[in-house]
């Protein structure tokens, strides 16, 4: 409903010839004051309720406007309109909507918006709008509700001489509903002809008419009687009937001024909403219901804190055709089979099917709406750096996407408690995950391995419990002696798995908050609250050791943004990433030499992120995802389309036109599901297998070998120690020539399978299989169903290897018992690709999804919030770049094709 609100604001503007965008309606503010007083008079006992009490006077702030989309002369026919803001306290206020016409054309919120969509922008736009309608919501339906706008548009002389009905009904108290309207004062004296010349004249002759004394008004109740004669749900009814006859309540009065006192402008742009109010007046009627996101929608679009892209025809018509034509296809040969532009054109396609189908959000919303303060603006930091928590990206939405936002879905939970156990996750890690022999895959290096670990603690963390609270219970299977499930603890027999931390059930299963926002915003380097930002900062600048590392805590852990699951690969990608803020710092200090600190970080903290997002997109995933068609859809999804690439820019024009330029040059768009990520995001990450378990360190300038360790010398607060005794040139150079493991089974490290981790010793390949079954992620084949993929019907197609496709069977029942981790490591990647053809459809979708959705990565990546420095720094900047500013004596070794995740050159050669 709100979307298609916003739908009407864009048609008004198109009408009116461009400009900005208006409210959706009541566009063309007549007149408005801020210091008009409404005064109760003796009320009956039945409505003194809440700020309704006798003799009570109240600061209150008027609106009157004309109901059109559009910005037209006085002279026109129309509806119109009059707000009041009543001023309790600081934390109570009253808003009060009311319209020059006694009773709704809509009966209820689905025929107001279809009503608002079908008349807006006027013209031939509207005739068609019209005729559409009397297909959506009927031929007589359609005939009242044009008879009855065309009954209240009227041409009018005053303002001050016009009634105005609030059409829908609000309680009063517990007992008592009711209608309100506001009319003229007895005696309220005429208004002169206005002047034909003049298209604004409402305004004049209100300025008029105070100059020479106050008017006011008489605010006007009529009780609800019974559902026939006055009902709540349709508000096409007329409540003007004998049995609810109008009771004057209050006057309203606008004292005498001058002509041109109080601020017009600032009055005109009040966010008026009727759930601006409290308990007693609560708003009533399905109308009512729509009206709180419907005008937050419509404000928030005109205060370009929201936004609406607008399909194109063509890209609808050729999506459509499209869509089918690849269904057809795809049932014969699969995407990355087609040749060139088809496939880039088929996975745009399988792209817009996922976006329809598959975002679904989980978090637990307020229904039915409630009453609310007056909501309080942004605060004006907000809209130009981010806040640690991730709140305010979305200035409409504060809290989408802010720690502690539940997770999403990319489909319908599966809660099946019945297979929690079955089969058991420590059979299935034994059989089919357990490292044996160490597969590489030659195209990456460590590097690849570590950045997506520093990623992914960027995006998603669930919270955990204690061990010993809530904890899942693993029973150890036949064979198996017994299992310490604490350092130093006793031998059980059973594993027990720290439970995650839930926030309850919700429409589609239970939620989970994220620990970490949602946002791209490298809260891994700079934290995620106030607090723990402000201990990281030495006042602009990353707090760094005098020789450049991380510095560490009493217990000898590195100090960052987030530092659980450490290890030296992410030790050193967080020690580069805080000299570059620093060396950001320093440039933005010299180019800006009156800035605060708090501007200096804020902004290199921006860069950063984007840096990172870029080099994410365009570097990272086509190493892993490794064709030319993956390298340039990802350059395309940050860049846009080549100039000079004249059929790619057809072929997108024609079904994407808004790929055309990129999304970082795009408006924000959530695709009409509010932004998060989701748990079927979190399971195709589950990457472990990219990790080795041994590990060479040689001299980055000669090649020599200088220490070799096993991942658990690397871990936690060793990290430390071996980054200080190794450098952190020869880190990198060790993990830049050699390999990370490929995604698939009997390839899960083996130091991960006896894990210590605070004080708990955990099977982490046992912990990913438990996390997806509890969080009632679908198994392996109805993951692939549910993304519009092809069942597995027969073992052997999910596995070439014989001895792989024996282990399955005598692990799992049935094929569509497989977890879906297992299939996805089971099935054979496209050519080229990292990871399995179902998990890169999640990649698909949520890849541009969290660049599209962020505002600072789409309408605010300008100049105004970066500077057109850190704009061309993200732009003119590699990971190649950042480890050569930060490590010079690399430059002979890295990758000549710029790709820092590619294997690196050997040293002295």
């Amino acid at each position: 409903m709100a979307v298609k609100i916003m739908r009407t604001q864009l048609k008004n503007r198109k009408a009116s010839g461009g400009g900005p965008i208006t409210a959706g309606f009541q566009a063309k503010g007549t007149f408005a004051v801020d210091d008009a007083e409404l005064q109760f008079l003796d009320l009956p006992a039945d409505l003194r309720v809440g700020y309704a009490q006798p003799g009570a006077v109240y600061r209150t702030a008027v609106r009157f406007s004309n109901a059109e989309g559009r910005i037209l002369s006085d002279h026109e026919a129309d509806l119109r309109g009059a707000a009041l803001r009543v001023t309790v306290s600081d934390d109570e206020q009253h808003d009060l909507l009311m319209t020059s016409a006694p009773v709704s054309h809509a009966r209820d919120a689905r025929q107001f918006t279809e009503i608002a969509v079908a008349t807006a922008g006027g013209g031939v736009g509207r005739v068609l709008g019209l005729v559409k309608l009397v297909f959506v919501i009927g031929p007589f339906e359609t005939l009242r509700a044009v008879r009855n706008v065309l009954a209240g548009r009227q041409r009018i002389t005053s303002v001050a001489t016009t009634t105005y009905w609030s059409r829908t009904p609000i309680t009063w108290g517990e007992q008592v509903a009711l209608q309100y309207l506001l009319r003229p004062f007895p005696g309220t004296p005429a208004a002169p002809t206005p002047s034909p010349a003049d298209p604004d004249f409402l305004s004049t002759e209100m300025a008029s008419r105070l100059q020479h004394g106050d008017v006011r008004f008489e605010l006007c109740v009529q009780r609800f009687r019974d559902p026939h004669s006055t009902p709540i749900e349709d508000a096409a009814v007329d409540w003007r009937t004998p049995s609810a006859p109008p009771e004057v309540i209050a006057v309203l009065t606008i004292r005498r001024r001058s002509a041109g006192s109080g601020d017009v402008v600032a009055l005109n742009g009040l966010r008026f909403n009727p759930w601006n109010t409290t308990a007693d007046f609560r708003p009533l009627g399905n109308l009512n219901r729509v009206r709180k996101a419907s005008y937050d929608a419509s404000a928030a679009h005109r205060h370009q804190e929201r936004f609406l892209t607008t399909v194109p025809v063509r890209n609808r018509a050729s999506g459509a055709i499209l869509r089918g034509v690849f269904g057809a296809i795809n049932r014969k040969v699969q995407w990355h089979r087609l040749p060139g532009l088809l496939s880039l054109l088929n996975l745009s396609t399988l792209r817009d099917v996922l976006r329809r189908d598959n975002l679904i959000d989980s978090e637990i919303r307020e229904a039915p709406p409630a009453v609310r303060p007056v909501p309080a603006p942004a605060p004006e930091d907000t809209r130009v750096f981010r806040t640690q928590s991730g709140r305010f990206d979305d200035l409409s939405a504060p809290d989408m996407g802010a720690v502690g936002a539940a997770f999403g879905r990319n489909m319908r939970v599966d809660h099946r408690p019945d297979l929690f156990d079955e089969p058991n996750p420590i059979v299935v890690s034994r059989e089919l995950l357990h490292r044996d022999v160490f597969k590489p895959i030659p195209s990456l290096n460590v590097l690849a391995a570590a950045w997506i670990q520093f990623q992914v603690h960027d995006w998603v963390v669930h919270a955990r419990h204690p061990l010993g609270v809530d904890d899942v219970r693993v029973p150890l299977p036949p064979g198996m002696h017994g299992w310490q499930n604490t350092v130093g603890g006793p031998v059980e027999q059973e594993m027990r798995i720290a439970g995650n931390i839930a926030r309850g059930p919700g429409v589609n299963g239970i939620v989970f908050g994220n620990v970490v926002s949602h946002w791209w915003d490298s809260s891994e380097v700079y934290g995620m609250d106030a607090s723990k930002a402000r201990s990281l900062r030495d006042g602009a600048k990353l707090r760094l050791t005098p020789s450049g590392f991380l510095p560490v805590d009493i217990r000898g852990a590195e100090v960052t943004g987030f530092n659980e699951a450490w290890w030296l690969g992410l030790s050193g990608l967080h020690t580069l990433f805080a000299r570059e803020h620093n060396v950001l710092c320093d440039e933005l200090r010299s180019r800006n030499p009156s800035w605060t600190d708090e501007r200096v970080y804020q902004t290199a903290r921006l860069i950063v992120a984007a840096l990172i997002a870029k080099i994410h997109t365009v570097e990272w995933t086509p190493a892993i995802l490794n064709t030319e068609l993956l390298h340039k859809a990802m350059n395309i999804n940050w860049n846009g389309v080549a100039p000079g690439d004249i059929l790619d820019r057809f072929g997108l024009w024609l079904t994407d036109v808004e790929a055309l330029r990129g999304i970082t040059k795009g408006l924000p768009d959530h695709h009409d599901v509010p932004y998060s990520l989701t748990e079927e995001f979190v399971t195709v990450y589950r990457m472990h297998p990219l990790i080795p378990d041994d590990y060479t360190f040689h001299d980055a300038a000669t090649g020599e070998v200088v220490a070799s360790h096993g991942l658990a010398d690397l871990l936690g607060d060793k990290a430390d120690e071996r980054m200080r005794s190794l450098g952190l040139p020869n880190v990198l150079y060790s993990f830049g020539i050699a390999h990370p493991g490929a995604i698939a089974l009997h390839n899960y490290p083996r130091t991960l399978q006896a894990l210590e981790r605070d004080g708990e010793i955990v099977d982490m390949s046992v912990v990913d299989l438990v996390r997806n079954r509890r969080r009632d992620v679908p198994r392996y084949n109805d993951f692939r169903a549910a993304l519009h993929m092809p069942r597995i019907k027969r073992w052997e197609d999910l596995s070439a290897d014989p001895e792989t496709v024996r282990r399955l069977r005598s692990v799992y029942r049935s094929i569509d018992e497989v977890d879906t981790m297992v299939g996805m490591f089971a099935e054979t990647p496209p050519a080229g690709f990292g990871f399995s053809d179902t998990a890169f459809r999640i990649f698909l979708l949520m890849a541009s999804r969290r660049v599209q959705s962020d505002r600072f990565l789409t309408v605010g990546f300008r100049p105004e919030i970066y500077t057109q420095f850190g704009l061309d720094w993200v732009a003119d900047n590699t990971l190649v770049d950042v480890i050569r500013r930060h490590a010079p004596d690399l430059a002979a070794v890295l990758p000549t094709d710029g790709n820092a995740f590619g294997p690196w050159r050997s040293a002295g050669t």
